[in-house]
């Protein structure tokens, strides 16, 4: 398990077990959906790292905030590419540079798996972040088309 200490005194790291309950009451605060069981399929994958990953940011031993990737494979690229997915930050937390932390540490970490590229999608709810993505080094390009399946 590879931990990041930051200057702010905070701690990144790989989700763990134990962090589970925490980190789906981040994501339910951000999209406002309660758990589902495939909620706990997906967060096992996770952990074993199979076409995702979560990292967690910590502060005096409580988790403040999390971020999720899924790893695609294209041929294109020859290999994997990583997509940012979820970036959550507790408000309590608001200050500390979290969500720089947990993007930069999802950059390093895809970076050490040897993928092509990181990307997240701009849709209305996220489009407001546009200049903090930028300022990671993120630039938009091209557009997106999707079929929802329910």
């Amino acid at each position: 398990m590879t931990v990041e200490n930051h200057a702010n005194g905070v701690r990144t790291r790989p989700a763990t077990a134990s962090d589970q309950q925490r980190c789906f009451e981040l994501i339910e605060i951000l999209t406002g959906v309660s758990p589902t069981p495939q909620w706990h399929d997906v967060f096992a994958s996770h952990l074993r790292l199979e076409r995702g990953a979560i990292v967690v940011a910590e502060k005096g031993g409580v988790v403040v905030g999390c971020a999720s990737v899924s790893y695609n494979v294209t041929i294109r690229y020859g290999g994997e590419y990583c997509e940012l997915e979820e970036l959550i930050v507790d408000d309590a937390a608001r200050g500390l540079q979290l969500g720089r932390i947990l993007v930069q540490r999802t950059i390093d970490d895809a970076r050490r798996r040897g993928c092509a590229e990181i990307g997240l999608y701009l849709v209305p709810t996220t489009e407001g972040n546009r200049g903090f993505y930028e300022k990671l080094g993120f630039e938009v390009i091209g557009t997106e088309m999707r079929q929802i399946f329910s």
